[in-house]
């Protein structure tokens, strides 16, 4: 045995693996959803067998958070069913897995930082989903890493920055919620935390359990929105007016968490990796895909 097999290779973070991957020379089958359906119990069960692989990291998910509450069956499938099979799997072809969860599980109630012994209590389906994903892949497999990450943004894919980006140069003011607060947390960062832990599985080192990692120092939507659209104007000359408003005066079907900050001190003290600052890692994203058009 010997590779990685990544799931959800299509996906904004899955890019960024397969990116990282050509950049070390890793050895790496990346799958996209076709090539492989992960709500496809044989399929799964062929398409590890036939690879066998010694490590697996599952990057695929259903993460549409607001239609997840009018497609929880879809939500469920995908986020919670399937993360179960992967790792039974897994069990069966001695490969350990990197889930990649996330913030949503908990209900954002805590004043301070999340840290991974604190009790989850999801608002919505898609966190629900999340957290039954994760009860799913403790309970079939030992050799796992549960990674949860919040706020994901990077090049690839649909994310808050690039929405940000487009309305930045079509309006003349955005509004933005300012009462929820977190980790904006880069593809780049969360791929290279993959690769680390990958690493610990094969070195012996690895503690499998569950961990949160994401982007260091945390913000608000709002200023997140705020970086972004400053840090564009350094390309564009447009700097459009950010106003700040109410969760309340922007009303979504899913419930969101007031508070998702991730403590990513247990990863760091175990793995050796800790993610750039947000800041940081959001002025390299905005000028690399400005400085595309």
């Amino acid at each position: 045995m010997s590779g990685i097999l990544l799931l959800g290779a299509g996906g904004q973070l899955g890019r960024e693996v397969v990116a990282l991957a050509e950049e070390r020379a890793v050895a790496l089958t990346a799958l996209d959803r076709a090539g492989l359906d992960i709500a496809d119990a044989a399929a799964i069960e062929r398409v590890i067998g036939q690879a066998r692989p010694d490590i697996v990291i599952n990057a695929a998910a259903y993460t549409a958070v607001d239609r997840a509450e009018s497609e929880p069956e879809l939500a469920t499938a995908i986020n919670a069913t399937a993360p179960g099979l992967i790792a039974q799997a897994c069990a069966r072809h001695g490969a350990a897995l990197l889930h990649v969860s996330t913030d949503y599980v908990f209900d954002g109630t805590k004043p301070s930082a999340y840290v991974e012994s604190d009790a989850i209590a999801p608002l919505g389906v898609y966190g629900a989903s999340k957290a039954a994903g994760e009860g799913a892949v403790r309970e079939a497999l030992d050799m796992h890493v549960i990674l949860r990450t919040s706020w994901v943004y990077g090049p690839h894919g649909g994310n808050f920055l690039k929405t940000m980006l487009r309305l930045a140069g079509e309006r003349d003011r955005l509004t933005v919620v300012a009462d929820q607060h977190g980790c904006p947390t880069a593809t780049r960062d969360i791929a290279e935390a993959l690769f680390t832990a990958a690493d610990a599985f094969r070195a012996g080192t690895a503690v499998p359990g569950t961990y949160h990692f994401a982007g260091s120092g945390a913000t608000s939507w709002h200023g997140f929105a705020t970086e972004i659209v400053a840090r564009a104007a350094r390309h564009t000359g447009r700097l459009p007016e950010v106003a700040a408003i109410t969760t309340a005066e922007y009303p979504t079907p899913a419930r969101r968490p007031a508070n998702s900050e991730l403590s990513s001190d247990l990863f760091a003290a175990r793995f050796g990796y800790r993610a750039a600052p947000w800041r940081q890692r959001t002025a390299e994203v905005v000028d690399r895909l400005l400085a595309a058009t």
